[in-house]
């Protein structure tokens, strides 16, 4: 647990108080039934500023806030906050079926899954809400909540205001972004410490991209779990950070315990943590960590939020991911400054850094909330876009509607030189793609309406081998890349009515 000492009332930033007040203007300024969006790095104080905001409401409107999360600690890291400041509050966690006493409570803190349950048996649940804070505000599972606080404000609060599902951007439930100090720049205010990236060059062919359009951590614990991986990670931290206390990231918990294990046989003091641990064995584990001067601990996302070590002088991403948010919060776990500590240490093992550009660099978030899309594809395809060094990887419920082996065995770029060698146009791999599908699914349907379902179904996999041709002719505007899955689709459901009517 945190210690209760750790969140006394103090005066804010002078960057933070500027960030508070802006937003109450616009709040104030926009009226009811509006929704604001903050953006603030890791290690700003989003905690400190949102409740303080919740305090300054309640004051000005006598209305009650509500505080989202969706984790447990981050409630009760809140609710503390709320108290150091004067603002008397209830956490709503599982046990919580009622509030009896709620007229004596004028802000709640509440993981979203456990309020959603008890809006949709009450929905006057909790009363008399005039403002929603939703923390960690990427995550999608807060929207469900939204349908009950119509009338009322929301304010989203997150340091990367992209969508953690990007066909279900941020902009639909917020009408503007509020962008706050940069990492460079609470960097030069002495806020954060500075970062040395280290990079190693690794071989990444094996991975596959899963439904979520990140990594698979199947194929990411056969990439990182091999001997060779194993190696590159242990000469990288004997190279650079020996001695220091190092939190290294993986995708699975497989490649963790094998991180565990070779680091043990080396003699390093380490340890090993993911979600499958008990309450009490996860705080066993930090206080270890933290107490421990040397040490190592292994991981696997769980650390990535409402985790503050300021001590970490090595982050370690022993992963690839195609995340942006993801790289921000494992890189944001070791940027806590203290009196000793102005740097830290950043080792790379994913090609991350090529793929999104070094932890300090400046974004243009106005266009990541604006035009997710662009953005996301700008990021991921400048210079190295490693989708086309990977595979798709199948929703394992496809599996069980049609024959993904068929459609695994077909390879766009294989495709694409094959009839480029035979003398033939680019675009007949497209075709063969088509056909490809066509027979998939119509092996697969027992009438026309199934089949058109499954077309929906496989609308990512269309996408992806799309995308895959357009890299092949060096030609990937978002328009173009639209126009190609737009008439693959009404070219492949022509074929399907041709063929089933029949």
């Amino acid at each position: 647990m945190i210690d209760v000492e750790l969140y006394c009332a103090k005066e804010l930033y002078p960057f933070q108080e500027r960030s508070v007040r802006k937003i109450i203007e616009e709040l104030d300024s926009n009226g009811k039934k509006f929704n604001l969006l903050f953006q603030l790095p890791t290690g700003g104080g989003k905690t400190v500023i949102f409740s303080e905001i919740a305090r300054r409401f309640i004051e000005k409107t006598g209305e009650k806030v509500l505080i989202l999360t969706h984790r447990i600690e981050l409630s009760v890291q809140t609710s503390r906050q709320l108290q150091a400041i004067g603002v008397s509050n209830k956490v709503i966690n599982s046990e919580v079926k009622s509030i009896p006493d709620q007229d004596e409570y004028m802000c709640f803190t509440a993981m979203v899954e456990t309020l959603n349950n008890r809006l949709n048996e009450n929905e006057n649940f909790i009363e008399r809400v005039g403002l929603v804070i939703v923390d960690e505000a990427h995550y999608n599972s807060f929207r469900k909540i939204f349908q009950f606080y119509r009338e009322g404000n929301i304010l989203g609060v997150t340091a990367t205001p992209l969508s953690s599902n990007r066909t279900l951007p941020l902009n639909d439930n917020y009408q503007k972004l509020i962008v706050g100090e940069s990492i460079a720049s609470l960097i030069e205010g002495g806020y954060l410490a500075d970062a040395d990236t280290y990079t190693y060059d690794v071989n990444l062919h094996g991975l596959k991209i899963g439904s979520n359009g990140d990594f698979t951590v199947n194929s990411s614990d056969v990439v990182y779990g091999n001997y060779f991986m194993q190696e590159k990670l242990l000469f990288a931290y004997e190279e650079i950070a020996v001695g220091d206390k190092t939190l290294i990231f993986n995708a699975g918990i497989d490649t963790s315990l094998r991180v565990e294990e070779t680091f043990k046989k080396r003699g390093y003091p380490v340890r090993h943590l993911d979600s499958t641990f008990s309450d009490k064995d996860r705080k066993d584990v930090l206080r270890w960590f933290k107490e421990t001067k040397d040490a190592i601990l292994t991981s696997v996302g769980i650390l990535t939020t409402g985790f503050d070590e300021p001590t970490v002088q090595t982050i370690i991403l022993n992963r690839a991911t195609r995340s942006l948010t993801l790289y921000h919060q494992m890189i944001g776990r070791g940027s806590r400054k203290l009196p000793l500590k102005d740097r830290f240490k950043v080792i790379d093992l994913g090609n991350n850094v090529r793929r999104f550009g070094f932890w300090q660099d400046y974004l243009n978030w106005q266009d990541a909330f604006r035009f997710p899309d662009r953005f996301l594809e700008s990021r991921l395809t400048e210079s190295d876009d490693l989708e086309f060094e990977v595979e798709y990887e199948f929703p394992k419920s496809l599996a069980e509607l049609m024959d993904i082996k068929q459609l695994e065995g077909f390879s766009m770029s294989e495709a694409y030189y094959a009839v480029i060698d035979a003398g033939k146009k680019g675009k007949e791999a497209v075709q063969l793609s088509m056909e490809n599908h066509h027979a998939v699914i119509h092996a697969a349907s027992k009438d026309l309406e199934q089949a058109l379902q499954l077309v929906q179904l496989l609308q990512e996999h269309i996408e992806h081998r799309m995308k895959h041709y357009t890299k092949c002719i060096s030609k990937s505007t978002p328009n173009y890349l639209k126009y190609l899955i737009e008439t693959y689709n009404r070219q492949l459901i022509q074929m399907l009515r041709h063929s089933i009517d029949e």
